[in-house]
């Protein structure tokens, strides 16, 4: 089955805030944010034992367990094992240091090998509150954790979670299966792999309104040639076209910056919002299959639905490509 048919709708929710990602919200504020997604007929909700050390895993089985299984797809993520174990000091994780210091405190295994796999798999059920996952990504093997180990990393994926998720998925335990990165080398390589094949991908900021050129060159053709959908993650660039200030999980640079500006004055003088207009770019490209978006605030999961269904107009994205705001490569709403 493919991510277009497996998945209800064009918009999902994504949970890295649920794990106190930039900062530390209550149970209540993270409970009241996924019950708004539901009630706002969100259907598609992605998680990872990475976000929080278990803690958005946890937060988003506490609403679904309340909810019937059958009317919503899950996805989470392999590749890290939560261990009972306090981390003691600050977490080494590469490019993102600092992203989940307010989570939970346990430490992490980042292993992707068959066995850490298939506990990783158990342990999210269990946080989940459920019996079942429909897709399970391989949760980043790329150069922002790895730096120049990141093949070493792949290697150890190829070998184990790839082939134990091929199996469950010819099984028939779970529904799909892919790579879950911030990059797209550990993709293009998957996807020039004789074995195993993977179903699709969660491509987290490679994708957006403000970053897609590299996408483009050899990722997506590669994709739309083997019929392999994209889930698009992270279509606000980290906040930074959602009103924040954080570009690449960090705070932005002033060239990024300057760029916003320049979207968003565009998007003023055609009436159109920013989030519309990053959702609806992220959407039009034909590989995507859904845009999952991450939110604290019940109010924000109604602002994302209303940007899904804003009408954008032909002259926006027409002015939009003619300022040379997006790659040339890069198909847009109407044909344009």
């Amino acid at each position: 089955m493919s991510l277009k048919e497996l998945l209800p709708g064009k918009l999902g929710y994504g949970t890295a805030p649920l794990g106190n990602m930039f900062r530390a919200i209550p149970d209540q504020e993270a409970a009241a944010t996924v019950e708004a997604a539901w009630q706002q007929g969100v259907r598609y909700y992605d998680s990872a034992p990475f976000y929080g050390a278990g803690l958005a895993e946890e937060r988003l089985g506490e609403v679904l367990s309340t909810k019937p299984r059958d009317e919503y797809v899950l996805s989470t993520k392999v590749g890290r094992v939560i261990l009972e174990e306090l981390e003691e000091g600050a977490r080494e994780l590469g490019e993102k240091g600092g992203l989940f210091e307010h989570g939970s405190p346990h430490k992490m295994l980042h292993v992707w090998t068959a066995e850490a796999t298939e506990r990783s798999i158990e342990d999210s059920l269990k946080r989940l509150r459920t019996d079942r996952l429909d897709i399970v990504w391989v949760h980043d093997i790329a150069q922002d954790f790895h730096g120049d180990r990141w093949l070493a990393k792949f290697e150890e994926a190829r070998t184990g979670a790839f082939r134990v998720l091929s199996r469950l998925r010819d099984e028939g335990v779970i529904g799909a299966w892919g790579l879950g990165v911030n990059k797209t080398e550990p993709i293009e390589l998957t996807l020039s792999l004789d074995e195993p094949r993977p179903d699709g991908f969660l491509l987290a900021g490679r994708y957006t309104l403000l970053d897609h050129g590299h996408a483009l060159q050899r990722l997506l053709p590669m994709a739309q040639e083997q019929g392999v959908g994209m889930v698009v993650g992270g279509p606000y660039s980290s906040g930074i076209l959602a009103g924040g200030t954080h570009f690449e999980y960090q705070e932005a640079p002033a060239h990024i910056i300057e760029r916003v500006t320049r979207l968003k004055d565009l998007a003023a003088k055609h009436g159109v919002s920013i989030k519309a207009a990053a959702l609806q770019f992220s959407l039009a490209h034909p590989v995507t299959a859904a845009v999952v978006a991450g939110a604290t605030k019940p109010s924000r999961i109604a602002e994302d639905q209303a940007a899904l269904n804003e009408t954008v107009p032909a002259a926006f994205w027409q002015e939009l490509r003619a300022a040379g705001l997006v790659s040339p490569a890069a198909p847009l709403p109407y044909g344009v």
